[in-house]
C-alpha cells in the first residue's frame, strides 16, 4: 500500500498485488485482496504490454494521411477511429448545454486517439482484438473483487451488467509540445476529469505526468509514478452511482513529466508520452441504480437511476463536436 500521513491522507497511491486473487489462492487470501482493493478505491481513488506499446508506437509513427484512413466519425455518437490533435476535448464539466462544449474546445488537448483497420498496419488489429479480450477477463476479476470487498451478497453482481462488448480500448499518444503551452494553459495534455464508466484500467509508459486527486484534500493531486507491468485502476462515474458514493470516481489529469525528465532541447519540448487505457463500461442498456447494500435509512440513495446509453451520450456531447463543427482535417 502507499504511504499515509499522520492525519490519514495518502501521499502515494496504493499498490495491490492482485496475483493473490487470480492465482487460485485460498478464500481467505482472496478476501484479503478484495478488501484491500475496495479500501484503496474507497480511500483514494509483461511481455504482452511491451508488445502493445510497440504496436502503439508503430501506429502513431504512420504518416498523417495513413492514420486519416480511419477518421473519427462526426459527432459524439460513435466513439471510434482516429482523433487528430485538437478534435477531442476532455473536461470534468457535466452539462447538456452544447455551447459549453464549444467553449471548452477553445483550449485544445494535444492527445490523438486511434483505432486503425487491418490493411493500414498488418497484424495490428488481430493483436489489439486479442489484447482487448485479455483486458476484459482481467476487468471481470477486478469487478468481482470489488463486489467481494464492499460486501455484496452476490460478489458477481456487477458481472451481470458487463459482457465486455461495451468496453473501449484506446491507444493514446501525447506528442512533444513546448512546455510553455502547458504552463500558460493555451494547451492541455489532459485536464482533470473523471471517467464515465465503471472502472478504467490504465497502462502507462515511463514518461510520467499522470496525477490523481487526493480525495481528502480537494485540489491536491498525487503523482501516479509509473510502475512497470502495473495497472492504474480508476473508479468511474457509474460505479460511484452504483455504490452510492462509497467508491468515488477518481479525478485525474496528465500534466508535465517529472522535473528531471521534463524537457528536451533549447525549445523546452516535453517528452512524448504513450498510454493505453481500457475503459470498462456497463452494457449499453444497463440500468444503473444504487445497490441495496450501499444504501440505508440513514444513507439513502443519492442518485436517480440512469441508463448507460443516456449517460454516455450526455458526457460525450461535450467531448466531440457535432458534424460541421470539426477542425479542418489533414489531407494527403
Amino acid at each position: 500500500m502507499g504511504s499515509i500521513e499522520k492525519d490519514g491522507t495518502p501521499t502515494r497511491l496504493p499498490i495491490i498485488d492482485f496475483s493473490k486473487w487470480t492465482l487460485g489462492n485460498t478464500p481467505e487470501q482472496r478476501l484479503d485482496v478484495s478488501k484491500e482493493l475496495a479500501d484503496a478505491c474507497h480511500n483514494v481513488g509483461p511481455q504482452l504490454l511491451d508488445e502493445a506499446f510497440g504496436w502503439s508506437k508503430r501506429l502513431f509513427d504512420l504518416k498523417m494521411e495513413e492514420k486519416m484512413l480511419a477518421p473519427h466519425p462526426d459527432g459524439p455518437t460513435v466513439h471510434r477511429g482516429y482523433s487528430l490533435p485538437g478534435l477531442e476535448k476532455v473536461s470534468q464539466v457535466i452539462s447538456e448545454d452544447l455551447e459549453v462544449g464549444e467553449k471548452l474546445r477553445a483550449v485544445t488537448d494535444c492527445k490523438p486517439n486511434v483505432w486503425l483497420p487491418e490493411e493500414v498496419l498488418p497484424g495490428f488489429r488481430e493483436f489489439m482484438t486479442d489484447f482487448y479480450w485479455e483486458c476484459s477477463k482481467t476487468s471481470r476479476e477486478i469487478l468481482t473483487a470489488i463486489g467481494t470487498g464492499i460486501g455484496l451478497k452476490d460478489p458477481e453482481f456487477l458481472l451481470k451488467f458487463h459482457s465486455g462488448h461495451n468496453n473501449q480500448l484506446r491507444l493514446l499518444h501525447y506528442p512533444p509540445i513546448p512546455a510553455a503551452q502547458l504552463e500558460n494553459e493555451s494547451s492541455a495534455r489532459m485536464p482533470a476529469h473523471s471517467d464515465w464508466g465503471s472502472i478504467t484500467m490504465l497502462f502507462q509508459d515511463d514518461c510520467g505526468g499522470l496525477e490523481v486527486e487526493n480525495q481528502h484534500v480537494p485540489g491536491e493531486f498525487i503523482k501516479a509514478t509509473p510502475l512497470k507491468n502495473a495497472i492504474v485502476m480508476n473508479v468511474g462515474d457509474l460505479l460511484m452511482r452504483w455504490s452510492n458514493d462509497y467508491l468515488k470516481s477518481t479525478l485525474h489529469r496528465v500534466t508535465l513529466p517529472p522535473a528531471q525528465d521534463r524537457y528536451t532541447g533549447p525549445e523546452r519540448m516535453t517528452r512524448a508520452r504513450y498510454s493505453i487505457p481500457y475503459f470498462v463500461s456497463p452494457d449499453i442498456d444497463a440500468r444503473i441504480e444504487c445497490m441495496p447494500e450501499c444504501a440505508s435509512e440513514s444513507n439513502p440513495a443519492k442518485y436517480e437511476p440512469v441508463v448507460q446509453r443516456d449517460y454516455r451520450l450526455m458526457r460525450a456531447k461535450l467531448q466531440y463536436p457535432d458534424k460541421g463543427t470539426q477542425p479542418v482535417k489533414a489531407t494527403a
